[in-house]
């Protein structure tokens, strides 16, 4: 549940590959920032960084980066055919996972300030990190450009967001603009045709900006314009949508090349299907798609579940099923071979990090488990003993949700599933939680304890660990008997032929809150604060004997439908 960040910096130089190799490499000097894409363009003398991470790793890397180009781009001697006005022209941060836009916002706030005070580069905030309605549109921040700055930067209704309002120091690094903005998806949909005219129809019966209007004929006719002789437009059908049609001789078809700008306002599924309704009605049919360059996982996550209830299928099923589903709907497969794991932008996070204890094999943890380490220990397996048991109760779910005779009665099904889904989840995630809180303690007995301060710090870290390693397994027995509402509603009125696999779920979720609870009653030994202490073992108590009973009547149905 790491919060995601993506930062595509664009910088004045796409001709000198020992500079460009300079300026983007200072991103892999910081730990957790990984590195995606340069992408340089000799005609535009411009380059494309892209790079992700955990916010403030991110606009350390940002800032960074910004510091370098300033130091190997002397924008006096700059030319190229994209406008730009800066060393790093602009420095858009993009929301990727488990963060909101406006806490993005803030964040490149934080660089913008740290970039004018710390090396003294003027800028301004755009799109959603814009402090005026006036400086929202990227556009009229740039306008002028570089050689305009001169003049921009003394007038009063240009004063800088951040940095000094002269451009002493501004003659050589330029301006820098930084935004916060939605992700943009560069999508292609293969059409069965070599003809780039009936490509390009496609595209402008979809994007936003539509065609320029006609009288008659919608490609020969006469265009319509405006009082003040300006050609009229049609929008097409969706919005936050450019798109162009093209052919490529590589694969010997016609494409319709398109810039998703925001999608959450138009998805990647919605692209293909309107597309595809045009395409049949010009007697066309899409033959797949492909994305280019990475994407986020809700994106995939999202198309996959809106293919599966097109389906009236569950969508409560596992993460890499509801991918597959998308690849197979959107044809991302039909070019070449679409890796999850190379084009999901979490995915190749996971990729760069530690393994994790629920991605080994069912030996390697049983492996692990047995070995001399301490951890993982009962904290863990009590998290993973849940999960299973959840796993069984969706796994019910999914079974009624497909069960002949029971058509009408997929949604209900799949809601159950997906909230089993939920908890199954959670309770992974708390398999190596429990772990990580156990290091947690060991590394705070670990610390310095030579003077007083050394004492104090050590002794507090020892009680914030320990306090960390009792809420840890408390969730899990939170979360455990939580899950037990999937295992009785798929007992009572699930799959007949599956109920004894809801009471296993339910043996399982007990044994979890249980053996949870045995973790914060030792833990909460050796914290010292009595008040917490006595609250939480209040509540673990109320929750194991709930757990306890929940588990009877569960099993009582179950018995009664053997």
């Amino acid at each position: 549940m790491r919060k995601l960040i993506e930062c595509v910096p664009n910088i004045s130089e796409g001709r000198d590959e020992a500079k460009i190799k300079a300026i983007s490499s200072v991103v892999e000097t910081v730990e957790g920032v990984k590195l995606l894409d340069v992408d340089p363009g000799k005609a535009t003398n411009r380059t494309v960084i892209t790079f992700v991470g955990e916010p403030e790793q991110v606009i350390e890397a940002a800032f960074l980066l910004i510091k370098k180009a300033s130091e190997l781009i002397d924008m006096s001697k700059h030319h190229g055919e994209h406008p730009r006005m800066g060393a790093t022209d602009v420095c858009p941060l993009v929301p990727i996972a488990n963060i909101s836009m406006e806490e993005v916002a803030e964040y490149a706030h934080k660089l913008g300030k740290r970039v004018g005070d710390e090396l003294g580069i003027p800028g301004y905030y755009y799109e959603n990190a814009a402090t005026k309605p006036e400086r929202k549109n990227l556009a009229t921040v740039r306008s002028g450009q570089y050689e305009g700055l001169n003049k921009k930067l003394v007038d009063p209704n240009w004063t800088p967001d951040f940095g000094p309002a002269e451009f002493l120091k501004a003659k050589t690094t330029g301006a820098t603009a930084i935004s916060a903005r939605d992700f943009l998806v560069a999508y292609n949909i293969n059409l069965n045709t070599t003809s780039t005219r009936r490509a390009n129809a496609i595209a402008f019966d979809i994007r936003e900006a539509g065609r320029i209007k006609r009288e008659g004929d919608p490609l020969t006719g006469k265009v319509v314009t405006d009082t003040n002789g300006n050609p009229m437009r049609e929008p097409g059908k969706l919005k936050a949508v450019k798109g162009i049609g093209w052919y490529i001789e590589e694969y010997g078809i016609a494409q319709i090349s398109y810039n998703l700008t925001n999608i959450s306002i138009t998805s990647i599924h919605e692209a293909f299907e309107e597309t595809d309704k045009s395409a049949q009605e010009r007697g066309l049919r899409i033959t797949g798609s492909e994305l280019v360059g990475l994407v986020p996982l809700k994106a995939m996550l999202d198309a996959g579940k809106h293919f599966l209830r097109k389906q009236e299928r569950s969508t409560g099923i596992p993460e890499s099923e509801i991918i597959k589903i998308a690849v197979k709907s959107l044809g991302l497969d039909d070019l070449a071979p679409f890796n999850p794991n190379e084009r999901i932008i979490e995915y190749v996070m996971q990729s760069e990090s530690p393994k994790r204890l629920i991605d080994m094999t069912l030996t390697e943890f049983a492996d692990e488990t047995a070995s001399e380490s301490p951890a993982p220990g009962g904290g863990s397996i009590s998290a993973y003993v849940g999960a299973l048991g959840v796993s069984l109760g969706t796994m019910v779910a999914n079974l009624s949700a497909h069960k002949r005779g029971w058509d009408d009665r997929w949604e209900e099904f799949s809601g159950w599933a997906e909230k089993g889904m939920a908890y199954q989840e959670a309770l992974l995630r708390y398999v190596d939680e429990d772990t990580n809180a156990f290091n947690k303690i060991m590394d705070a007995f670990r610390m310095p304890k030579d003077s007083d301060a050394d004492k104090a710090a050590r002794k507090q870290a020892i009680q914030d660990a320990t306090k960390f390693a009792i809420e840890t397994p408390f969730k899990v027995m939170e979360t455990a008997y939580n899950s037990m509402e999937v295992m009785k509603a798929m007992a009572e009125f699930g799959n007949p032929n599956s109920v004894t696999d809801a009471g296993v779920g339910a043996l399982c979720a007990r044994t979890a809150v249980i053996g949870a609870f045995l973790n914060v009653k030792i833990n909460c030994g050796d914290y010292n604060d009595k008040a917490f202490v006595d609250d939480i073992l209040k509540r673990g108590n109320e929750i194991q004997e709930k757990a306890i009973a929940l588990e009877k009547e569960i099993l009582e149905i179950t018995e009664s439908k053997i």
